[in-house]
């Protein structure tokens, strides 16, 4: 991790009312440029309001939302980056909805345990199939159902799961470990690796012919509360996939926590011990005795056409070689209460911040020079949905990765006004981070790992696929911990943290005039100054030693990358 600080100098932000000045860059002649928080914050009204529905791929919000950025890439000057000269990428999806009109149970030892659709479970499925079904699946906890031969540890010790429910517990083997415990420190404590995630712990489900993946829901440990599981309503997005392409485990889903409790004890097991059994790696697979597993619950299938959203500035000397910037459009959508009420989710600062700031780096670099490299913008879609928009196009890239030097992605911004510091997500990967945590030294801040690393928000956005494909990347998210505000302090930041956190991904997560965007506006400018930096270099970001993501780009990019 990073350790290394700076002192605290007198910030030449916080007077600032209307803009952000950029700091000098040395060397080049762009010695200022102009993040504008009132422009963030216009671009977060008009994407918060009515008129976007959302922003929910496949629905009335993209046929508005879609048309709306290409304007701005337009009025930017940019150029378009998409498929066949033009603005966009088509992302062909799956749309499932999982109706609670059906029945789901589990029968131990001859006694059934009703469980109730969004209250004691969560099913959904990424088949385009018309019902979802299990019938008397046999059901084998797994622990954490981590497979890792480089830290000497497999949960499933070669336990057959075909045909089976397997059921996992949230988040990495030492999250609840106590210091003295052999675990401890094991995954990284309570900073999440990649097998905490519960896209994971599908993925190995899936692997291993499960029928089922459930996930006993923990709000600590999945650091998110159980109205935020089953906030879709049973909607479930995915990407096409060709017959030769591994499918999705066939039913995923989450148990709430007290419903999973009693399960276990219907099956004569207690839960909590096998939680404390499960930090060993001597774990083995419990399979829970004459227990089985059933649902039927009728599902609603669409397959629609969805848009990445591509612009770029052609760099000067390196044009095939990339500096790329990214945010989400979508959001939730709209829908309809349990009291026929219409509710839109609208996602004003997730991550409407991010398309925001998006265009302000877009037009800080057309005032100045043109870049060595060439930058590409990229608004994607269905990252709500498990990160799709990105994911395909790293499947489908329309430059080469290889020649990616960066990816530079900007979801959730903090709206409570300047600080003293900068959060570094999933800080120690590589070295842009060591330029983002100078670029805020620029501007008299101290940048410091995430205070939050349970959250596991290295692994949850858009940068993800391009760091899987071995491509450096930098993550802000500013919802990695209390930010020291100029006026409140830490106090302040809390204050502001706990609301946001209220509301992510809830229908409160709207454009406010009360907001100060001056806060976020310093991150976008310590993000244009790290993109800046490479677009007009020919030096490529570098992975440290031990990431988990250094071996993939050593295999895949060509000498003069490494």
């Amino acid at each position: 991790m990073i350790q290394k600080t700076f002192p605290r100098r007198s910030l030449f932000l916080a007077t600032a009312l209307t803009a952000v000045l950029l700091a000098p860059v040395t060397g080049h002649a762009d010695p200022t440029a102009e993040i504008s928080p009132s422009r963030m914050s216009e671009t977060m009204k008009i994407l918060a309001s009515d008129r976007f529905e959302g922003r929910a791929p496949g629905t009335a919000g993209e046929k508005v939302t879609v048309p709306w950025l290409i304007e701005q890439y337009k009025a930017l000057g940019l150029e378009p980056a998409g498929e066949n000269g033009g603005w966009t990428q088509t992302v062909p999806m799956i749309r499932t909805r999982t109706a609670a009109n059906g029945s789901i149970s589990v029968r131990s030892g001859g006694r059934a345990l009703p469980l109730i659709q969004l209250q004691d479970i969560y099913l959904s499925t990424l088949l385009p199939e018309d019902r979802l079904q299990v019938k008397n699946a046999p059901m084998v906890f797994v622990g954490y159902g981590v497979h890792a031969p480089e830290r000497h540890w497999d949960d499933f010790k070669g336990v057959d799961l075909k045909g089976k429910v397997a059921v996992f517990l949230v988040n990495d083997p030492d999250f609840d470990a106590d210091p003295g415990e052999p675990v401890a420190g094991r995954f990284g404590g309570k900073t999440m690796t990649y097998y905490g995630r519960w896209t994971y712990k599908y993925e190995e489900a899936a692997r291993r012919g499960a029928v089922a993946a459930l996930i006993v829901h923990d709000t600590a440990a999945a650091s998110y509360p159980w109205s935020t599981v089953v906030a879709p309503g049973g909607e479930a997005y995915d990407v096409e996939h060709t017959a030769t392409e591994s499918r999705p485990v066939p039913v995923q889903g989450w148990l709430e926590g007290k419903a999973a409790a009693a399960l276990f004890r219907q099956a004569g097991l207690d839960l909590d011990a096998l939680r404390i059994k499960a930090r060993s790696e001597n774990f083995h697979p419990v399979t829970l005795k004459r227990t089985t597993f059933s649902a039927d619950l009728p599902v609603t299938v669409d397959r629609l056409q969805s848009q990445n959203v591509l612009a770029k500035i052609t760099g000067a000397k390196y044009p095939d070689e990339t500096v790329m910037f990214g945010a989400h459009w979508d959001a939730y959508g709209k829908s309809t209460d349990a009291q026929g009420n219409t509710v839109i989710r609208r996602g004003a600062i997730d991550d409407g911040s991010g398309i925001a700031a998006l265009f302000e780096i877009a037009r800080a670099f057309k005032a100045g020079p043109q870049p060595h490299r060439t930058i590409r913008f990229a608004a994607w879609t269905g990252e709500e949905r498990g990160l799709l928009g990105s994911g395909w196009y790293v499947a489908h890239p329309l430059a080469p990765l290889d020649k990616t030097a960066a990816n530079l992605t900007m979801d959730v911004l903090q709206m409570a006004g300047p600080a003293h510091n900068a959060f570094i997500i999933g800080a120690g990967q590589d070295t842009l981070q060591e330029q983002f945590a100078a670029a805020v030294a620029l501007q008299g801040r101290t940048a410091q790992p995430e205070a939050m690393p349970e959250r596991g928000a290295f692994y949850r956005a858009d940068h993800l696929p391009f760091a899987r494909a071995g491509v450096p990347v930098l993550a802000v998210m500013d919802m990695a911990g209390k930010f020291d505000l100029l006026k409140g302090g830490t106090e302040a930041g809390g204050k502001w943290l706990t609301a946001y956190m209220a509301c992510y991904h809830q229908a409160c997560d709207a454009w406010s005039p009360d907001w100060d965007v001056r806060g976020a506006a310093q991150d976008v400018w310590a993000v244009w100054k790290v993109g800046h930096d490479v677009a007009f270099s020919h030096d490529w970001p570098q992975w440290k030693v031990g990431s988990e993501f250094a071996a993939i780009r050593e295999k895949t990019a060509p000498a003069t990358v490494q």
